[in-house]
C-alpha cells in the first residue's frame, strides 16, 4: 500500500514502526498529518529567519502555538492547522521580506535511522516543552532562554549533522525543559497558590455541570468565574484532577470533584453524557456523535466541526449547554478503575517537603525502605496493567509517588499510610516532574549523596511528547536506571537505544515481580 502519511510520535504508532494509511491510531486522518508535517517545516523557516533578523512581540508566542499544534490527540482539524501555517508564513514576512524558505520534514523522515532518532527527540522535545511554555505565558510567565533555544532546536532540525553535532542539542533539549518546567511551577504556584493534599470524590452530584479536560489552570479559572452562581457545577477531568489542590481554585464552591478516569477511556465514558465538556489541551480522542453535540474546545485544540471558544473566552456557548442538558436527575456515584470512590492529589513539592523531617527520619528509622516513583502517560494498548500491578505489588513499608495521567491506573488505591503519610501521593500533572525532580534533590542533599544513590527508582509510562520532553531532562541531569514502557520508542534507533542504555542504564519494563526483585534485592 502507498504511503499517505508517516508519524511514529507517539506510544500507539501502527506496528510500533509508524502510521502510514489513510489516517493514524490516534484518529489523526492523513491530509492532518502532511499538514503538521508542513507545519513544523514552516516552523523551522519561522527560526531562520528570526535567528537571522529581529523577532517580533509575536514570534515566540507563534512559535509556542505550532509546536502545541502538533502534539498527539490536541488537533485534528485540517481547517485550523492551515490557518496555522498561514499565520507562521505571514510571521516570516513580517520579520523579514527576505525570509527563509520553509523546510520539507520528509528529509528527517528519510535520513540514516540514528540522525532520524535523534532529530525526533529534539523534535518531540520541543513540542512537549512548547506546552509548558504556552501554559506558563498565558499566566504571564516567560523565561527568554527558553525562548531562544527554540529558535535553536528548529534551526538545528534543517542543518545537515550527524550524531555527534546532534547530541548536545538533545541534552539541551532535557536542560530547557527543566526550565519551563520551573517556570510553570512558579506561575502556577504564584498564581494559585502552593497546592494542599485534597480528596477529590468521583460522584456527580444532581443537576447541571461541565466537565473540563487537559491541563490549562488558566482556562478553569475563567470557567469558573463564568459559572459562579449560575447553578452549574464544575468536574475536572483527566490532567486537570490536580487543579483540585490549589487554595484559590479551592475557593470556588462549585469546583466539585473529578469526573472518569483516564483520557483513553473518554469515547465510552461521555457515551450520551448529559452535560458539555470543554477541551483545553490533548487528549482528545476522535469524538462520536453520541455526545459530538456537547463537546466543546479551545486555544489549540480543534476538531472538525465542533463549536470552538477562541480567544474572547467567552465560554457562554458552553454553559447554555450545561443547562440544556440539566445533567443527571440523581447523584452517579462513580469509582476509579480499581473501585475506589474518592481519590487523593495535591503532594507537589511545597507539601512534601514541608514534612521533609519526618521523610527523612522514616528513612534512618527503616519505616521507609524505598520510594518508588511510577508516573508518566496513559494509553490504551495492552501491557499497561504492569503499572496497576507494580503498585499493589510493592511492599508496605514503600512509598509511590505519581504524576501525570498515568495515575488514573491505580490512584482510587488504598494502600493505607505510612509515616503518617499516605503511601500513594499525587504531586500534579506530568510538568509537575519538575515537583519529583526539586524532592529528590533535597533528599540527596539531606542524605549527603547523589540522587542515583537514593532509596528511589523511576518507573515511567510514556504515550506523547511531554513524556519524551520530561525523559530528557532526567538524562541531562544524569539521573539513571530509569524504567520505561509499555513499549521503547519507535523513534529511537538501536544505535541511539544502546547510547541510553551504556550511558543512563536506561531499562524496559519486564514484569512486575521482576522489575521488583531487580530494584529491591
Amino acid at each position: 500500500m502507498e504511503k499517505q502519511m508517516f508519524c511514529f510520535q507517539c506510544e500507539q504508532t501502527m506496528g510500533g514502526t509508524g502510521c502510514t494509511g489513510r489516517a493514524g491510531v490516534c484518529g489523526k486522518s492523513a491530509p492532518a498529518a502532511k499538514l503538521q508535517d508542513e507545519l513544523t517545516g514552516a516552523l523551522i523557516g519561522l527560526a531562520r529567519t528570526a535567528a537571522a533578523n529581529a523577532p517580533t512581540s509575536k514570534t515566540n508566542r507563534i512559535i509556542l502555538e505550532g509546536l502545541f499544534t502538533t502534539i498527539t490527540n490536541v488537533n485534528f482539524d485540517v481547517a485550523t492547522i492551515q490557518l496555522m501555517i498561514d499565520k507562521v508564513n505571514a510571521e516570516k514576512d513580517a520579520i523579514s521580506p527576505n525570509s527563509a524558505a520553509n523546510y520539507d520534514v520528509e528529509q528527517i523522515w528519510n535520513d540514516n535511522e540514528d540522525v532520524r532518532s535523534l532529530k525526533s527527540l529534539i523534535l518531540f522535545g520541543i513540542r512537549g516543552i512548547a506546552a509548558y511554555a504556552y501554559h506558563a505565558l498565558m499566566l504571564d510567565y516567560t523565561d527568554k532562554e527558553v525562548d531562544a533555544f527554540f529558535l535553536k532546536a528548529l534551526t538545528a532540525l534543517g542543518e545537515n549533522w550527524g550524531m555527534n553535532e546532534l547530541l548536545p542539542i538533545v541534552m539541551e533539549t532535557g536542560k530547557a525543559n527543566f526550565a519551563c518546567m520551573e517556570l510553570l511551577d512558579k506561575a502556577n504556584t504564584e498564581t494559585y497558590g502552593t497546592p494542599q493534599p485534597t480528596s477529590v470524590p468521583l460522584t456527580i452530584e444532581k443537576g447541571p455541570f461541565i466537565v473540563i479536560s487537559g491541563h490549562d489552570l488558566h482556562d478553569l479559572k475563567l470557567l469558573l468565574e463564568q459559572t459562579k452562581d449560575k447553578g452549574i457545577n464544575i468536574y475536572t477531568h483527566g490532567e486537570m484532577l490536580p487543579a483540585h489542590a490549589y487554595p484559590l481554585l479551592k475557593q470556588y464552591s462549585h469546583l466539585k470533584g473529578n469526573f472518569g478516569t483516564a483520557w483513553q477511556n473518554q469515547q465510552k465514558e461521555f457515551d450520551n453524557i448529559p452535560g458539555p465538556i470543554l477541551f483545553t489541551t490533548n487528549c482528545l480522542m476522535p469524538v462520536r456523535s453520541s455526545y459530538a453535540d456537547r463537546v466543546f474546545t479551545t486555544e489549540v485544540v480543534s476538531y472538525p466541526e465542533i463549536v470552538h471558544i477562541g480567544d474572547t473566552k467567552d465560554y457562554t456557548p458552553v454553559i447554555e449547554k450545561a443547562l440544556e442538558l440539566g445533567g443527571y436527575a440523581e447523584a452517579q456515584h462513580f469509582t476509579g478503575i480499581n473501585g475506589g470512590a474518592t481519590v487523593m492529589t495535591g503532594f507537589g513539592h511545597g507539601t512534601v517537603l514541608a514534612v521533609a523531617d519526618t521523610v527523612i527520619n522514616a528513612v534512618k528509622a527503616g519505616t521507609i525502605r524505598h520510594f518508588f516513583l511510577v508516573g508518566g502517560c496513559d494509553g490504551a494498548r495492552p501491557g499497561r496493567n504492569y503499572y496497576t500491578d507494580f503498585v499493589k505489588k510493592t511492599p508496605a513499608d514503600t512509598v509511590i509517588l505519581t504524576l501525570a495521567c498515568g495515575k488514573y491506573r491505580f490512584n482510587d488505591l488504598d494502600l493505607g499510610t505510612i509515616g503518617g503519610l499516605p503511601r500513594i501521593m499525587d504531586m500534579g500533572q506530568c510538568n509537575d516532574a519538575y515537583s519529583a525532580i526539586k524532592v529528590a534533590i533535597a533528599l540527596a542533599k539531606a542524605f549527603d549523596c547523589s540522587v542515583n544513590e537514593l532509596p528511589l527508582s523511576i518507573v515511567l509510562s510514556w504515550y506523547e511528547q511531554k513524556a519524551v520532553c520530561i525523559l530528557l531532562t532526567l538524562l541531562y541531569l544524569g539521573i539513571q536506571n530509569i524504567y520505561l514502557g509499555p513499549t521503547l520508542p519507535a523513534f529511537v534507533s538501536p544505535n541511539v537505544l544502546n547510547y541510553l542504555v551504556e550511558n543512563f542504564h536506561l531499562t524496559p519494563i519486564s514484569t512486575p515481580e521482576e522489575d521488583l526483585k531487580k530494584i529491591l534485592g
